[in-house]
């Protein structure tokens, strides 16, 4: 009993080693040092360590709320869906061209679209005709590991086995031709924290331009 008693001792004190795994903390900034909330920080095993298994699908909802999308950026797998909602007291219309994924309709107030599958991996951006300041990014993406930057331009990426990886930062408000920021970083051993700083030239926020039925109120 005393043998069985500090084997299990032993394997009680290896398991949170075995268990947790690395932490990549990435902060992201533009051009003048000012944080970038709605950067889509990504991970992919760039060696031989092994990957989780997909998470099950999920349903994610855009509101329309304020003549705005919220959030303006969110992150999906292939596989999951997305439903649209009018919480405003006026019609709108969304859209989408992008190869990723097309569909256009028009909801009135109150109104919800039906899920929308999101199959295919890229990024998928979506408008409205009614209101030109209305844009939403759904980024769909195979990574294993996947975060949004909050207010302070900062994500994290959890649980990531020991080894090497490819970390890609990328922003709707990236230059035209910008793929965003690529790094190669290697974790050591679970409950390790690597830190990354990420710099990315932005352009001007679409959203702030003067809406064009609204000038003519």
């Amino acid at each position: 009993m005393g043998s069985l008693r500090r084997s299990a001792c032993c394997v009680c004190l290896l398991l949170p080693a075995w268990v947790a795994g690395a932490e990549l903390r990435v902060e992201v900034a533009d051009a003048h040092g000012r944080p970038a909330p709605d950067a889509v920080v990504t991970a992919v095993v760039a060696g031989t360590q092994a990957t989780p298994s997909r998470p099950a699908p999920v349903t994610r909802v855009i509101d329309q709320r304020d003549e705005t999308f919220i959030p303006y950026v969110e992150v999906f797998h292939p596989g999951d869906s997305v439903v649209f909602r009018n919480s405003d007291t006026t019609r709108h219309h969304a859209y989408s061209f992008a190869p990723a994924k097309s569909f256009e309709f028009v909801l009135g107030p109150g109104e919800r679209s039906g899920p929308q599958l999101l199959e295919r991996a890229g990024v998928v951006a979506v408008g409205c005709n009614i209101h030109d300041q209305m844009i939403t990014y759904l980024y769909v993406s195979s990574a294993p590991w996947i975060a949004k930057t909050g207010a302070d331009g900062r994500a994290r990426l959890e649980d990531l086995p020991p080894g090497a990886y490819t970390l890609r930062v990328w922003h709707p408000r990236l230059r035209p031709g910008s793929d965003g920021y690529t790094q190669t970083v290697t974790l050591g051993d679970g409950g390790t924290t690597e830190e990354v700083k990420a710099t990315l030239s932005l352009i001007p926020d679409p959203r702030l331009q003067v809406d064009r039925e609204k000038a003519r109120y």
